[in-house]
């Protein structure tokens, strides 16, 4: 699929800079408000004044009616990376991560179970669709150590002024610093928007693929390599898994051979017709139409292909599957796959009690959800799934009232169901308070299905978990403060103990989260960005948590030379030691230990980011932590992110977004 890297690139030497405003770039927002893009609620860009020297460009998701710009924020490097701030990893971008914080998902039905490396996947839930009134194209180009490179490609622009195409491209390849640690990510997205001109039918459709590539070395073969001169170069330290490659830094080449290969296909066409009443806004030079829905009919076909591998080509490994996972593997290489091809047809309805008001809506719905597996063999499931939802946020915006559930009504995953409802009231210029809470209750993923070929384990009988959790946010914009509460009770808890065994906690048990983040003025130019949170465990289960997580950001920025947007400082994330997950080569997840403890430095990283109009600039240097005296002094006191699994030394990462508009 590099073609598709090429043809994107090519595609830019049709466009032009211009003198712009800087839009800045997408983050990950919550979803929220309506449902649809239809309807009399957006502006026309027949008014917009296609001369002006910036470009007006706002998007939606796909669930939902609310607007969001483009962040141009330059403190928070997170929006242009994958990981969030919150993750661990096994050492290398690209690798597979996980949550510092006690955030389980709350994904209810049929489930792989394949999760690790999620945070490199484009989804559809925050799939952008864009409104322009310019073409917009933004390249982006990232140059770190032993060259890691990330590169992105998005452009987005309107045909007609009621129809959209977007085309997003990203590549995240790294060789590593250690031995089989490669990685190569790959995702590709095309998506159009469509509203006719009466404004009766909307047409939303997608194209997304997400190919993920990364070496799995099992971890290095003892902690005493980090602490021995003979190994500065971290390449040459043993590892566990995938023999002795030679490093290699064209990200042309993705050949690994030994580690994990995800790879998932969407393609989704959903199509909206609305019964409700015409109007118009009549000017001394046009007429505008308008249209104010009562009813819509909505209808989703989704096909899903996905494939999950781990393979292992070297044949001295063999030992390795015999010894932590008592599997004999029956030839002298390692290959698991679980393939799956699910199509999903919904339909629903909508009924807008105030034609004026999009964001308060009734829907009902249902859905049928035909699944095919090839795993030890070939198996069919189906799902019928019914669900309803009610949104109301007022005209004055002052209240937002949701409420959803959703119920598997017969098939593989029956009795499965999530109930969710959260009350937000908005202040105009002092914050906003929103309480909520839901109740899951989900059967075990696939890989506690004896037929995947990732269960290894004895056969065992698993019942449906079952999680409540309670939230609560306060902002208060005067103090530039944010309150965080999250409370969860869980019962029947899945989780993953050693290497292979399938384990469930039949104790009810809970876990609270408390945090805070909050902008500190110290001077004119000078900013502290601060987040702490605190969580706490109560009851036995087997689940270790760090007490407290932080992180702070120090920094120096402002507006200078009219053009000059500068933001430099430092950057620091802290956890208290804890007995941290280990993590499972062949499953592809993290799993329970205990005797072994993590007690990292404080990750310290010093930043230089900068905007010139439509340019903005980074130069990072992160885990300034590992710098050791001694003997031979250097960068190798390396933190962990898992059990002998290390982060790299010093780091220098580089890199640019630049924005071009037509």
């Amino acid at each position: 699929m590099r073609f598709v890297a090429l043809f994107t690139a090519l595609f830019l030497l049709f466009h032009t800079a211009a003198n712009a405003q800087m839009p800045g770039v997408l983050r990950r927002i919550p979803r929220g408000g309506g449902g649809g893009m239809g309807g009399g609620g957006g502006d026309s860009l027949q008014r917009r004044d296609r001369s002006e020297d910036s470009v007006n460009l706002s998007f939606r998701f796909l669930d939902s009616n609310y607007v969001h710009r483009l962040d141009s924020s330059l403190n928070d490097f997170t929006v242009r990376q994958p990981i969030p701030a919150h993750h661990t990893y096994l050492g290398n971008v690209g690798t597979a991560t996980r949550s510092l914080l006690f955030a389980p998902g709350n994904r209810i039905g049929f489930d792989p179970g394949f999760h690790a490396f999620d945070v490199y996947k484009w989804d559809l839930e925050t799939l952008p669709f864009y409104n322009t009134s310019r073409p917009f194209t933004q390249l982006g180009y990232l140059l770190g150590g032993n060259q890691q490179q990330q590169i992105e490609v998005l452009h987005t622009q309107n045909i007609r002024p009621y129809w959209n195409f977007s085309l997003h491209y990203r590549l995240i390849n790294s060789p590593g610093f250690f031995k089989s640690q490669k990685t190569n990510h790959n995702n590709y997205l095309f998506n159009s928007y469509y509203q006719a001109p009466a404004k009766r039918y909307n047409n939303y459709f997608v194209v997304l693929a997400n190919s993920l590539q990364s070496g799995e070395n099992g971890g290095i073969q003892g902690m005493r390599y980090l602490d021995s001169s003979l190994f500065s170069d971290r390449f040459n330290i043993p590892v566990r898994l995938g023999g002795d490659p030679e490093f290699g830094r064209d990200f042309f080449n993705s050949n690994i051979s030994t580690g994990n290969r995800y790879v998932e296909f969407h393609a989704l066409m959903r199509q909206q017709y609305d019964l409700g009443r015409k109007d118009s806004i009549v000017t001394d030079s046009s007429v505008i139409p308008l249209f104010y829905p009562r009813v819509r009919f909505e209808h989703t076909l989704h096909y899903n292909s996905s494939s999950y591998r781990f393979f292992d080509q070297i044949e001295a490994d063999t030992a390795y599957y015999e010894s932590f996972y008592k599997y004999k593997p029956p030839t002298d290489s390692m290959n698991l796959q679980d393939r799956w091809r699910i199509l999903e047809n919904d339909f629903s309805i909508y009924q807008f009690p105030d034609a004026k008001n999009l964001q308060q809506f009734l829907k009902l719905g249902a859905q049928f959800q035909l699944i095919q597996g090839q795993v030890k063999s070939k198996v069919n499931l189906f799902n019928i799934i019914g669900y309803a939802e009610y949104r109301n946020r007022t005209r004055n915006k002052k209240w937002e009232l949701e409420a959803s559930g959703r119920l598997h009504l017969g098939g593989y995953n029956i009795g499965d169901y999530r109930a969710y409802a959260s009350l937000r009231r908005n202040v105009p210029g002092l914050g906003s308070l929103q309480i909520g809470g839901e109740n899951i209750n989900r059967s075990p993923s696939f890989q506690y299905d004896t037929r995947s070929q990732f269960y290894l384990d004895a056969a065992k009988e698993f019942n449906k978990e079952n999680r409540s959790h309670f939230f609560g946010n306060l902002s208060i914009e005067k103090l530039r403060l944010q309150l965080y509460g999250d409370y969860y009770l869980v019962a029947n808890y899945l989780y993953l103990k050693d290497f292979y065994k399938l384990q469930q906690e039949g104790a009810l048990f809970n876990v609270l989260r408390v945090g805070a983040s909050k902008t500190f003025r110290l001077g004119r130019y000078w900013r502290l960005y601060s987040d702490v949170h605190l969580q706490q465990k109560t009851g036995d289960a087997e689940l270790n948590i760090p007490l407290l997580f932080t992180r702070n950001r120090l920094a120096f920025e402002g507006l200078f030379f009219k053009n000059l947007n500068l933001s430099t400082g430092v950057e620091m994330r802290y956890h208290t030691p804890y007995e941290g997950d280990d993590y499972s080569p062949v499953l592809g997840r993290f799993f329970y230990q205990e005797g072994f403890t993590i007690n990292n430095r404080p990750d310290v990283t010093g930043f230089f980011h900068f905007r010139i109009r439509n340019f903005n600039g980074y130069v990072r240097a992160e885990n300034l932590n590992a710098f050791e005296l001694g003997d031979n002094p250097g960068f190798t006191a390396n933190n962990l992110g898992a059990p002998e699994y290390p982060y790299p030394g010093m780091v220098i990462r580089f890199g640019f977004y630049w924005t071009f508009l037509n």
